[in-house]
């Protein structure tokens, strides 16, 4: 009786002791998190660029849960001086993300230093083995906003706040002028530089300046929520970018063109956590949903809001392009003929003004 106790005994602490080693097993063998960095040039909790960056590393954290840790560093300074951040970011994380044009040439050399490390550079040119590029097809939405702009303006005036002239800032220009110039070709826009991604004050200056001018209906490619701000205070129609602006100009925000990373950056970290991550160039647009014009007014006239949603449809589909000729450039000079479009090569060194647009062309 006493054997087949300590028998029945023996056999429940082996059970218990295999129970345990296989949870130990279990453990040991369970993949760690993911560590994914953003490198951000603005503010991560306010609206713009960096904000919708931020949204998408929370989305990643939603998604994956445990499976992923992030981090962020904000307002980092663009050139030579980005590099100490990124090196820092690289000694402790599987993969960085770079997310302004300022960093492209520090990402490129600290990811040749840490080859074990993927790094991703938003709106760049150069590659690697462990070096991506992505970017999201924002004129898309930026001529549709043009449509509005065009055919709601009353003076022909259209005042536009950019920060640096590289192709990408150039690029939503042109696509937003064509958009005007489609919907009412006696509208011209009128460019102030900021020269700067992020500086409320001098983009609020630049903007008042401009409504002193003429313009009727402004927009911008800065950072901030001040070219919104004012329009509501002054009384004049507005189009936001980067982030939906409608929150700051609740009478006056006629639409919104922004940015949704999310689906990107979830793609890219399944990749990495599927061990099939591999460098390229990814470019997408309003197909995948990744830029998209968000919150349409309802003081934009019916058969305006249709022909918008109609030019969506065709550029959702892939049969319009934006940038399909004739175009002419701002001196009067054919730069697409009719029946051609230009490539993504050319979209992404654009350095040239459509016909139609009223200010100087810096270079950066």
């Amino acid at each position: 009786m006493l054997n087949t106790q300590l028998s029945n005994y023996s056999m429940k602490v082996l059970a218990c002791l295999s129970l345990i080693l296989s949870s130990l097993t279990s453990l040991s063998t369970q993949a760690a998190p993911i560590k994914a960095a953003f490198v951000l040039v603005g503010p991560a909790n306010y609206v713009g660029w960096s904000y919708s960056h931020d949204q998408g590393r929370k989305y990643l954290e939603q998604k994956f849960g445990a499976k992923i840790e992030t981090e962020y560093v904000e307002f980092v300074a663009e050139g030579r001086a980005s590099r100490k951040v990124l090196q820092e970011l690289a000694s402790r994380n599987d993969i960085v993300f770079s997310t302004s044009i300022g960093y492209m040439v520090p990402t490129e050399g600290i990811a040749k230093e840490n080859p074990e490390v993927m790094f991703e550079h938003a709106t760049g040119t150069r590659h690697g083995d462990n070096l991506a590029t992505y970017a999201t097809r924002a004129y898309q939405p930026r001529y549709l906003a043009g449509l509005i702009a065009g055919s709601m303006t009353k003076t022909n005036k259209i005042g536009y706040v950019a920060a640096h002239p590289i192709p990408e800032v150039i690029r939503g220009i042109n696509a937003f002028t064509l958009g005007v110039r489609e919907a009412n070709p006696n509208a011209v826009v009128e460019i102030e530089w900021s020269k700067s991604w992020y500086n409320p004050e001098k983009e609020r200056n630049l903007a008042e300046k401009l409504i002193v001018s003429g313009a009727d209906i402004l927009t911008h490619h800065t950072d901030s929520s001040a070219v919104a701000e004012l329009a509501e205070q002054k009384q004049v129609q507005v189009i936001g970018y980067h982030s939906d602006m409608s929150e700051f100009a609740p009478n006056y925000h006629l639409a919104s063109v922004i940015h949704n990373w999310g689906p990107y950056y979830e793609q890219r970290i399944q990749a990495l956590l599927d061990n099939t991550w591999v460098s390229g160039s990814e470019w997408s647009g309003m197909a995948e949903q990744t830029s998209l014009l968000v919150s349409l007014s309802n003081n934009i006239p019916a058969h305006v809001k249709a022909l918008v949603l109609a030019k969506q449809a065709e550029l959702t589909a892939g049969k319009v392009e934006v940038f399909s000729g004739p175009i002419k450039n701002h001196r009067g000079r054919v730069r697409v003929k009719t029946g051609r479009a230009l490539t993504d090569e050319k979209l992404l060194r654009m350095n040239w003004y459509v016909e139609g647009i009223s200010g100087s062309l810096l270079s950066f």
